[in-house]
C-alpha cells in the first residue's frame, strides 16, 4: 500500500507541481495559453492510450517488470525535461511522462485490487485517494515555491527523485509474478467481455467523467487565478492546501462509511455534489456586479466543494466496477483506468480552447451531471 501510495502520488503530482508555472512557461517559451496548455492535455492523454496494454504487461510478464518499465519512462523523460528549452521538446517529453505515469498509476491500483474487492477495495482505494490528496494540494503548493523562489524546471528533478525512490520501493515488493505468453486475442475477449457487463461499464465511465471535471478545473484554474484574479503564483499555490484537505476529506469519508453506507450510495451521493457545485459555479460567472474578492472567495470555495464530491465519487466507482469482475483482476482495473484517463484526455484537449469562464464551467457541470445520471441507472 505504501508503494502504491507513492505511485499514485508521483502521478499526480507530476502535473500539480507544474500547474502554477503555466504562465510562466508561456512567457519564457513565447508560446500561447492554448499551447502551454496542451502540454496538460498530451500528458493526460499519452497516459491513457497504453493502460491496457501496461494491464496485459501485467498479467504477462509479472507486476514488478511492468511497473519498473514505466518508472524508467516516467525518470528519463523527468530528467530530460527538466534541461528541455524548447516548446517542441516540452510537448513531447511531457507525452513519454505521461505514458509512465500512466503504467505506475494503474499498476499501482492492480497491486491494491490484488488484495482483495469489494468493500474493502473501495477502502484502499480511498487510502490512495489521500496519496492523490497530497499530491494535488502539497504538488501545487510546492510548484507555487519552486516558481517563486527557483526555476519551473526545478519541479521535475523533483519529480524524477520521486520516480527512483517508487523503484526502490518497487523492489522491495513480493509482488505476483506473470502468467507467461498469451496470445493477444485471448487479451481482447478479457477486455471486451468485461466491457459488455453494465455492473462495470455504468460506474467506470462515471469516474471517468469526474475525473474529467477535475483535470478541466486544473487546466484552467492557473489562468483563472492568476489573470483573472490576479493571484500571485506561490498565492496559486497555497490555494492548492485548501483543494488537498477537500479531497481528503471527501477520501476520509470513503474510508469510514464505505463498509456501512455502501459504495454505490457514496459514488451517488459524490456525483450529486459535483453537479451541485458546477451549477453554482455556472451561476457565479453569470451575476454582474460581484467584487472581485467575494467572487475568488466564492470559486475557492466551489472548486474545493467539486474535488470533494470528486474524491468521493472516484473510489467508489471504481471499487464497484471492479467488484462487478469476478477475476481477471488486472484487467479489470486495467480497462477502468482506460476509460478514466481518455475521458479525461479529451475534456484535456477541449479545455485548451475553453478560455471562457462560463463555458468551461458549463462543461464541468454537464461532465458532473452526465456522472450523476450514470451512476443512478447503475444503481437500479
Amino acid at each position: 500500500m505504501l508503494v502504491a501510495c507513492l505511485l499514485v502520488f508521483m502521478t499526480q503530482m507530476a502535473t500539480t507541481i507544474y500547474l502554477p508555472s503555466l504562465p510562466a512557461v508561456e512567457r519564457e517559451l513565447g508560446i500561447s495559453r492554448s499551447h502551454a496548455a496542451l502540454s496538460v492535455s498530451l500528458f493526460v492523454i499519452a497516459a491513457a492510450a497504453p493502460v491496457l496494454l501496461w494491464g496485459r504487461a501485467a498479467e504477462r510478464y509479472g507486476r514488478r517488470a511492468a511497473v519498473l518499465a514505466s518508472l524508467a519512462l516516467f525518470i528519463v523523460a523527468s530528467a530530460l525535461l527538466a534541461v528541455n528549452t524548447s516548446a517542441a521538446g516540452l510537448l513531447i517529453l511531457r507525452s513519454f511522462q505521461g505514458i509512465g505515469a500512466g503504467g505506475a498509476a494503474i499498476l499501482a491500483r492492480i497491486f491494491v485490487r490484488d488484495l482483495g474487492d469489494g468493500e474493502v477495495l473501495a477502502r484502499r482505494l480511498s487510502v490512495l485517494s489521500i496519496a492523490f490528496v497530497v499530491a494535488l494540494g502539497g504538488g501545487q503548493f510546492l510548484g507555487g515555491l519552486i516558481g517563486k523562489y527557483s526555476h519551473w524546471q526545478m519541479g521535475f528533478v523533483v519529480l524524477a527523485v520521486v520516480g527512483t525512490i517508487g523503484v526502490l520501493g518497487t523492489l522491495t515488493l513480493p509482488l505476483e509474478p506473470g502468467q507467461g505468453r498469451n496470445r493477444l486475442a485471448g487479451a481482447n475477449r478479457i477486455y471486451l467481455c468485461i466491457l459488455t457487463t453494465p455492473a462495470f461499464l455504468l460506474p467506470t465511465v462515471a469516474a471517468g467523467l469526474g475525473f474529467a471535471t477535475i483535470v478541466l478545473l486544473q487546466e484552467v484554474a492557473p489562468f483563472v487565478f492568476q489573470q483573472h484574479f490576479g493571484l500571485s503564483v506561490d498565492g496559486y499555490g497555497n490555494v492548492g492546501l485548501l483543494i488537498g484537505l477537500s479531497y481528503f476529506a471527501g477520501a476520509m469519508t470513503v474510508n469510514r462509511l464505505a463498509a456501512s453506507a455502501g459504495s454505490a450510495r457514496l459514488m451517488r451521493i459524490g456525483a450529486l455534489v459535483m453537479t451541485g457545485s458546477g451549477l453554482l459555479l455556472v451561476t457565479l460567472w453569470l451575476l454582474p456586479g460581484i467584487p472581485l474578492v467575494a467572487a475568488l472567495v466564492v470559486f475557492i470555495v466551489l472548486y474545493c466543494v467539486t474535488t470533494f464530491g470528486q474524491a468521493a465519487l472516484f473510489p467508489s466507482s471504481m471499487a464497484v466496477a471492479v467488484t462487478s469482475v469476478k477475476g481477471n483482476g488486472a484487467y479489470a482495473v486495467a480497462l477502468c483506468g482506460f476509460f478514466a484517463q481518455s475521458i479525461a484526455g479529451i475534456t484535456a484537449s477541449l479545455a485548451v480552447v475553453l478560455h471562457n469562464n462560463v463555458t468551461w464551467a458549463c462543461v464541468a457541470t454537464a461532465l458532473s451531471a452526465l456522472a450523476y445520471l450514470l451512476v443512478r441507472r447503475s444503481g437500479r
